[in-house]
C-alpha cells in the first residue's frame, strides 16, 4: 500500500520523501499492550541459535539477517527505494534527547524500571483509535487487571526501559541519563521520522502522510501521536493510511498464528513475485484480503494478460481509424486517474485498464497512439508489475499450441482463409497470434 501510494504522488508530480524504519530493537514479545513487555523478540531468535551467553553482535546479526531478507523480498516485488531506511538501533541519541524533553515538561516521569509517558497529561489521547482513557477505564471495570505499582495509570506507556527487574538479562543496551537500558517501540518510531523529515516548526503538522497496518493503529500508533505532539508541539500527522489485514483462511495470516506464507512459499507454486504484487494490488488497500490459490492464479492470469497487451501494443497499430477507441481514450485515461485519486480504489483503475484494453481489440489507429503510451506509462508507473522486461512468460495450453501449428501448415500451403479462420478461432478462444519474422507470437488478450 505504501509503495503503491509513493508511486501514484510521484504519477501526480509530487516529491516523495519517503522513510521506512527498521526496528532492529525494542519489539517485545507482549508488543501488542501499549507499555510492551516480555523479552526482546531479535534476542529471543539469538538465544534460540547460541548455547551460552549472547553478545550485542549476536543480537544484530540476526537483525541483520533479516533485514537482508527483507530488502531483497522488496526488491523481487518490485519495490521503490525509500529515501531513508534508519535503524532503531543507530538513532538512540535523538530518542533519548525526545525522551529528555517530556520529562522535563512534566509529560513523562522516571521510576525505578524506567521511563513512563503519562497520558493523563494528553488530553487527546485515544482521538485516532476511540481508545481514550474513559473508555480504557470502563474496558477495566470488572477486569483482574493490576495496575503497575511503577506507573501513574494503566495506561502510560514505556518511553525507556531500565535493565533491572525482568530486563536484568536484555543484551542490546544504551546509557542514558536515566540509567542503563533500552527504548520503548513507540518512541523508536517517532525519533527515526522526526530526524529523517527534519520538519520546521512552523508546519501544521510534522508528517503528510503516515501508513500501517491496521493492527499499528493501537497501541502504537496512538502512542506516537501522543509522544510527538506533547514533545514537539506540532500535529503530528496529516494523514493516517491503514492497510487492513491478509487473511488465510478464517483467520488472520500472522506469524504469531503459524498461518503465513513467505515469498520464496510463492515461488515454489510457480507464482513470480509480480503476481503477488498484483494479487494484493487488485483489491483495496481498506478490504481485508482473503488469501487463496485460485486468487493467486486469477491474479497471474490478469497481470499476464496485461502485461502481454503491453507488449504487443506496436504490432496493433494500423492505419485505419478507430472513431471509438481514439475518442474514448482520453476519458479512460481521466477515469483512470479518477479512480487512483479516489483513496487510492485500484479495482476500479484495473477495471479501466480491461476497459481500455477491450478497446483496443479493433484496431489501434497511428493518431492515437500517442494518448495509449500515455496511459501505458502510467500505469506501468503506478502498478510496477507490467513492464516487459520483469513479466514471466505466459503459458501456453496445449490444445492453443496445437491450433497455432495448424495454422502455420495451412499457411505455408498457401491456404490463407483456413489460416484466418483459425486465427478467429483462436481469438474466441482468448489468444492472439502475431506473425513475425522469427515466427509466431501468441499472447493472450
Amino acid at each position: 500500500m505504501a509503495d503503491l501510494l509513493c508511486r501514484w504522488l510521484e504519477v501526480l508530480g509530487k516529491k516523495v520523501i519517503h522513510v521506512k524504519n527498521i526496528t532492529d530493537v525494542g519489539h517485545l514479545t507482549a508488543d501488542d499492550i501499549a507499555d510492551a513487555g516480555g523479552e526482546d523478540k531479535v534476542e529471543k531468535e539469538a538465544r534460540k541459535n547460541k548455547s551460552g551467553e549472547i553478545t550485542k553482535e549476536d543480537v544484530l546479526a540476526i537483525a541483520r539477517k533479516y533485514e537482508k531478507e527483507f530488502l531483497e523480498d522488496e526488491k523481487s516485488l518490485n519495490m521503490r527505494e525509500p529515501e531513508f531506511r534508519p535503524r532503531a538501533t543507530e538513532t538512540i541519541k535523538e530518542m533519548v534527547n525526545m525522551i529528555g524533553d517530556l520529562v522535563e515538561k512534566g509529560i513523562a516521569y522516571e521510576t525505578n524500571d524506567g521511563v513512563y509517558f503519562s497520558v493523563e497529561r494528553f488530553p487527546d489521547y485515544g482521538k485516532l483509535s476511540g481508545n481514550t482513557l474513559t473508555n480504557l477505564d470502563k474496558r477495566q471495570e470488572g477486569a483482574r487487571i493490576e495496575p503497575s505499582e511503577h506507573k501513574k495509570h494503566s495506561a502510560d506507556f514505556a518511553l525507556w526501559k531500565k535493565k533491572v527487574g525482568d530486563n536484568a538479562n536484555h543484551v542490546l543496551c544504551w546509557d542514558s541519563p536515566w540509567g542503563e537500558g533500552f527504548p520503548g517501540w513507540h518512541i523508536e518510531c517517532s525519533a527515526m521520522s522526526l530526524k529523517c523529515l527534519k520538519p520546521t516548526r512552523g508546519e501544521s503538522f510534522l508528517i503528510d502522510i503516515h501508513t500501517g497496518g491496521e493492527d499499528n493503529i493501537f497501541p502504537h500508533h496512538e502512542c506516537e501521536i501522543a509522544q510527538t505532539e506533547a514533545a514537539t508541539g506540532n500535529k503530528f500527522v496529516g494523514y493516517w493510511l491503514h492497510k487492513r489485514r491478509v487473511n488465510f483462511g478464517d483467520e488472520k495470516m500472522s506469524k504469531s498464528l503459524g498461518n503465513f506464507l513467505t515469498l520464496s512459499d510463492i515461488e515454489a507454486e510457480g507464482f513470480s513475485p509480480l503476481d503477488l504484487r498484483y494479487f494484493f494490488l487488485s483489491s483495496h488497500y481498506r478490504s481485508h484480503t482473503q488469501f487463496t490459490w485460485k486468487g493467486m492464479e486469477d491474479a497471474k492470469k490478469a497481470r499476464l494478460k496485461i502485461a502481454n497487451w503491453i507488449e504487443g501494443i506496436d504490432s496493433m497499430a494500423s492505419e485505419s481509424q478507430n472513431p471509438d477507441f481514439e475518442s474514448k481514450i482520453k476519458d479512460l485515461i481521466k477515469d483512470f486517474e479518477d479512480a487512483m485519486n479516489d483513496d487510492l480504489n485500484t479495482p476500479k483503475a484495473i477495471a479501466v485498464i480491461f476497459e481500455v484494453i477491450s478497446s483496443s481489440k479493433n484496431g489501434i489507429s497511428k493518431t492515437s497512439m500517442d494518448g495509449l503510451c500515455k496511459f501505458i506509462e502510467i500505469i506501468n508507473k503506478t502498478f510496477a508489475c507490467f513492464d516487459p522486461e520483469v513479466k514471466a512468460e505466459i503459458e501456453i495450453p496445449e490444445e492453443i499450441k496445437k491450433l497455432v501449428k495448424e495454422r502455420e501448415d495451412v499457411r505455408a500451403s498457401g491456404d490463407y482463409a483456413a489460416s484466418d479462420e483459425i486465427r478467429d478461432e483462436l481469438k474466441k478462444m482468448g489468444y492472439m497470434v502475431e506473425d513475425l519474422p522469427e515466427g509466431p507470437r501468441v499472447r493472450s488478450l
